[in-house]
């Protein structure tokens, strides 16, 4: 059964959610505040997180960067905040999307699908599951980074989009095909997801981010990996 940690202190949004989530046979904890949410993440070990930002104890974006200390669980983000740099700092943080309020169940559903997805084992051809550069490794089969003999912490999200880029090396994958195989069709106009997790992944991978060798922009078009 998949397990879904709530972190919302809305009563009635609570209920709903649990209500539809144990429809569909999702196991569901839920929490009120940060300090709950972060004690429940660690003795559940949830597969997924749905997050409101703003908490009676701490902001939403804290227990981002808590939970991803120590784990690569799906992060959902439900909030009212609209402006573009609070989504970003989400984002940035380490959230794997990012859901206005108020919300369609039916899309939160299917992208909540979507991020559980994402988490799950993959079956890779032979021939491409190890990927070495002069930097890093990239093992796709055991689903690790490795720089500098360290392992490189990734989230479900940022391993999902360098795992496209690093089985096309040398081609241009575009915006909208990465926008639409990690977030979903409703998902293929938001372009700054794509600048915040390639900047993510340049700052834990490359050498000198601002000046990558191997994740490629391609002005207006897309991303290429080159080996």
């Amino acid at each position: 059964m998949t397990r879904v940690l709530v972190v919302e202190d809305d009563p009635q949004l609570v209920r709903a959610l649990v209500i539809n989530l144990q429809a569909r046979h999702y196991g569901v904890d839920a929490a009120p505040d940060g300090t709950t949410a972060l004690r429940l993440a660690a003795a559940r070990q949830p597969d997924a997180v749905l997050l409101d930002l703003g908490l009676p104890d701490m902001d939403g974006v804290d227990i981002i960067k808590g939970l991803r200390g120590w784990s690569r669980v799906p992060i959902l983000v439900l909030s009212a905040r609209q402006a573009s740099d609070e989504k970003v700092a989400a984002l940035d943080a380490g959230a794997d999307d990012y859901i206005t309020k108020p919300f369609s169940m039916n899309e939160l559903l299917a992208r909540l699908r979507a991020a559980v997805r994402r988490t799950e084992d993959i079956t890779v051809a032979p021939e491409t599951t190890l990927v070495e550069t002069a930097d890093f490794t990239i093992d796709l089969l055991a689903k690790k980074a490795v720089r500098d003999g360290r392992d490189v912490r990734l989230t479900p999200t940022e391993w999902h989009l360098l795992e496209i880029l690093v089985t096309n090396p040398g081609r241009l994958i575009t915006q909208k095909h990465l926008l639409q195989e990690i977030w979903g069709v409703s998902q293929s106009n938001k372009t700054n997801y794509l600048r915040v997790y390639m900047a993510q992944l340049r700052r834990k991978l490359e050498t000198d981010p601002s000046h990558p060798r191997y994740l490629i922009t391609e002005p207006g078009m897309g991303y290429r990996f080159e080996a």
